[in-house]
């Protein structure tokens, strides 16, 4: 009888191990030359297919098994991908937490995920063990300090370890939400669900084996291995990309000859800026990815500017649904900006292959089946529901925000609510209004804030906008807070009162904004920790709500 097929996603990176073991996996910065170049450790597939299996056979003697769920506490490099890949192999389940929620959310989240081993550094082993009722389930723990990859290094001496073999819906990994609008979850991803992006990012997005990648956010860096690409470490603490060094950023770069590179809005607006004000052209980079939140038409004329060579990219979806759609760069700035400046919401483009996305009513609760409810026409808002391949089931430990966020379909399949509001045009692109749960809701209508903020981010000396409602949904006041550009402060009151005209100017151009008469000058806006591009808007509005006098009244 012949054995069924194994899904386990480790497959890919065998393969690409096989068939390239003498390409580089890895670039990893391990210090500085004297003309300020870095030195770089340079790791091949067969080094890195060794240590994964030296790895494997360093967490099976702590009881890894099929299934062992495993909390990794470890930085971006060598060691991570060693240990993510092992425990592919062995088909256990990596659990990967934001490390910059704060230590409540992070705590709370690794109870609620029992995590049965940690596999960290020693510093997160240690703590693990005065925070005992969030580790009371771990039973095990591997200490993954300076001397790991030589460890792992020596026990892969011993052979390769056999993949486990794992059904499609067998249970691959748990990665977290950023929690931008709510407390982070837990998202269940399958061996299948991992297979159907892989697919997409080779056929969709044209990623080919040779390219060498820089990925400012690291959990996107774990595909490089099974799509036979060079990972290059960026030199920049992950849990506060904002704060990286833009002049460490483009060195990378340029030193490593990167051809792709993934970072969120606020990353490519240090990059750009660092490079245009040193005459820097990254004419080797052939593809800019940019997502966690929509970025800004000025950033895409910069990443034109900068990277002339290269199509830029803005992928639209979530960790539960990645990814959704997609639009280029050149098509926002020759067919969508204008319109997104008038208030129309963000053009986030064309589905993916294999998703469908529908629009229904916002309703505040539970839709147990997508027959309770109805599909709006084009150019309607609504919430966006998505089905397809990449679009996880349920998370966990989580019943109930599962059934928040899941609808049944006659078919027996089930759609995704994304908690967007936006649309789909005429020609079936779809468009992105912002967070249902930001939407600001008055006594004249709705509000949402993609449409509303775009509409003022044109004005001179502001860095960004976020809408706000002030009181009880349905009777709210809307107001707007904004974060200036730090040269463009306002440091009088004479000067806030004009900054606040000039904006009050622009509101009453478009229909949706001219009831916007508050404005509340922010000096730094509270963010989201993995794209720092989140705006935490509702945490914003109770924080502004308490002191109104704040707030410069326009005319």
């Amino acid at each position: 009888m012949e054995s069924p097929p194994n899904h386990n996603i480790a497959r890919f990176f065998n393969e690409q191990a096989r068939l390239r073991p003498q390409a580089e996996a890895l670039r990893v910065p391990v210090g500085e030359n004297k003309d300020g170049t870095v030195r770089y450790r340079v790791v091949d597939y067969a080094q890195l297919s060794r240590r994964a299996a030296g790895a494997a056979r360093m967490l099976t003697g702590l009881g890894v098994g099929k299934g062992t769920r495993v909390l990794v506490m470890v930085r971006p490099g060598e060691a991570l991908m060693a240990l993510v890949y092992a425990l592919f192999r062995l088909g256990a389940v990596p659990v990967v937490i934001d490390p910059g929620m704060g230590p409540r959310s992070f705590l709370k989240c690794v109870e609620r995920t029992g995590p049965e081993v940690l596999a960290g550094i020693p510093l997160a082993c240690a703590l693990s063990k005065i925070f005992r009722k969030a580790f009371s389930r771990t039973r095990a723990r591997l200490r993954v300090g300076g001397k790991f990859v030589e460890q792992a290094d020596r026990a892969g001496e011993a052979g390769p370890v056999e993949t486990a073999p794992c059904a499609a819906q067998d249970l691959a990994a748990i990665l977290f939400t950023s929690g931008s609008t709510g407390a982070p979850k837990g998202v269940c991803y399958t061996h299948a669900v991992f297979t159907e992006q892989m697919r997409q990012l080779r056929e969709g997005f044209g990623f080919l084996p040779g390219e060498r990648d820089f990925p400012m956010l690291p959990v996107f860096s774990l595909f490089n291995p099974s799509l036979g690409s060079t990972t290059i470490v960026p030199q920049m603490n992950p849990s506060r990309p904002a704060k990286a060094d833009a002049s460490k950023l483009v060195r990378a770069l340029v030193q490593n000859a990167a051809t792709m590179a993934f970072g969120s809005p606020v990353l490519w607006a240090r990059v750009c800026g660092y490079c245009q004000t040193n005459g820097i052209v990254l004419t080797q980079l052939r593809r800019v990815l940019s997502a966690g939140a929509p970025v800004p038409p000025h950033i895409l004329r910069q990443l034109a500017q900068v990277a002339p060579n290269a199509c830029v990219q803005t992928p639209y979806g979530a960790t539960e649904a990645l990814p959704v759609a997609v639009i280029t760069g050149e098509e926002v700035l020759s067919q969508t900006w204008r319109r997104t400046e008038a208030g129309e919401g963000t053009c986030v483009g064309h589905l993916s292959e294999g998703v469908r996305v529908a629009i229904i009513p916002i309703i505040d609760g539970p839709i147990s089946h997508l027959q309770d409810t109805q599909t709006l026409p084009p150019g309607q808002i609504g919430e966006i529901i998505v089905q397809g391949p990449s679009v996880t089931a349920r998370y966990d430990g989580l019943p109930e925000a599962t059934a928040r966020t899941k609808i049944a379909d006659q078919g027996g399949s089930f759609w995704h609510r994304m908690g967007d509001a936006g649309y789909l045009d005429d020609t079936g692109r779809l468009w992105f209004c912002g967070r249902v749960a930001e939407r600001v809701r008055t006594p004249e209508g709705t509000l949402y804030t993609d449409n509303c903020e775009a509409v003022f981010n044109r004005a001179e000396g502001v860095f960004r906008t976020a809408l706000l409602g002030l009181g009880e949904p349905g009777a709210q006041v809307p107001a707007l807070a904004v974060e200036p550009a730090p040269e463009a402060w306002p440091r009088t009151l004479e000067d806030r009162a004009a900054f606040a005209a000039r904006l009050r100017g622009l509101g009453k151009q478009c229909p949706h904004t001219r009831g916007i008469r508050a404005f509340f000058f922010v000096r730094r806006f509270p963010v989201d920790v993995r794209h720092n591009a989140k705006i935490h808007r509702l945490t914003l509005a109770r924080a502004l709500a308490a002191n109104p006098r704040a707030a410069v009244m326009a005319d």
